[in-house]
């Protein structure tokens, strides 16, 4: 069965991409010449969030080196870096008077440092104007090298996510750019040398997977030292994109929260539109 003839269940629904919040955060981000990936990867969620005031900052601009066949981002040759951009980024969580700050990127595999100090330099401005709040960075695997993994946590974030995305079956056509195992190391790495900085990473459903499989990778982030994992359901942004397999039931998502929890990770966020940064403040203070 293609993705084209797989009907959406019923109580999969978001939120309008309206409202009053909705427009205010959507002003305040064009403003300050910023991107999210809530706009760029076109998540479902953020009709919700930016209602609520936040956001998921998108550093580095938003053209991808990479070329996830699941992602909506696009892929070319980036622009130069702006310099600048960690302070808008920090202005713009001020006047959100956010608590939890979280940020990502697009890959940024042309520059000598993958784009790690620029993550560093957010969290760095984020801290001057935000003493109080909590840092999340969400970013790509440094192409595994780990002197660049610690200038961005030399920085000091609370949470350092990287995201598995699927089972390792499905890497070469989900992540073609992307290896599993070097995903993992990234993250063992984080785990192993800064114990104090919570890591996370995350999974999302539908592309052909098993539930058997699914579980082996608990067993994997487990292994890694990852004490969050996020569990969603992936939704083709396009017929461009990889093909949609399955949506998966609220039930089994609530299956694979138990397994994931019993295989011994302290915080499972697992549901259809679970996102890695959505609701990342509550998974955090679980």
């Amino acid at each position: 069965m293609s993705s084209s003839t797989i009907r959406r269940p019923s109580w999969l629904k978001v939120s309008p991409f309206s409202g009053d919040g909705y427009q205010k955060v959507a002003g305040r981000l064009r403003r300050l010449s910023l991107n999210t990936v809530c706009e760029e990867a076109n998540c479902p969620n953020r009709g919700e969030c930016f209602n609520e005031g936040t956001a998921t900052f998108l550093l580095m601009g938003a053209t991808c080196t990479r070329n996830c066949s699941f992602c909506d981002i696009g892929t070319g040759k980036p622009t130069p870096l702006d310099i600048l951009e960690p302070r808008r980024v920090a202005q713009m969580a001020y006047e959100l008077e956010l608590k939890h700050v979280v940020i990502t990127s697009v890959n940024r595999d042309d520059l000598p440092d993958q784009g790690s100090n620029h993550f560093a330099e957010t969290i760095k401005e984020i801290n001057k104007v935000l003493p109080k709040a909590t840092t999340e960075i969400l970013t790509p695997d440094f192409q595994g090298r780990e002197q660049f993994i610690d200038v961005a946590l030399n920085a000091g974030p609370t949470v350092f996510n990287h995201n598995v995305e699927t089972v390792p079956r499905l890497y070469r056509e989900v992540r073609p750019g992307s290896v599993y195992r070097r995903s993992l190391n990234v993250l063992a790495h984080a785990a192993k040398t800064f114990p104090h900085i919570k890591t996370k990473s995350g999974i999302m459903m539908g592309l052909g997977e098993t539930f058997e499989e699914v579980v082996g990778v608990f067993y994997d982030l487990k292994q890694a030292g990852v004490q969050i994992v996020t569990v969603g359901q992936y939704l083709r942004p396009s017929k461009d994109h990889i093909a949609l397999k399955k949506y998966w039931s609220p039930e089994e998502f609530k299956a694979l929260e138990l397994e994931a929890t019993k295989v011994g990770i302290p915080v499972v966020v697992s549901g259809p539109l679970v996102r890695s940064s959505y609701h990342a403040q509550a998974a955090l203070d679980v």
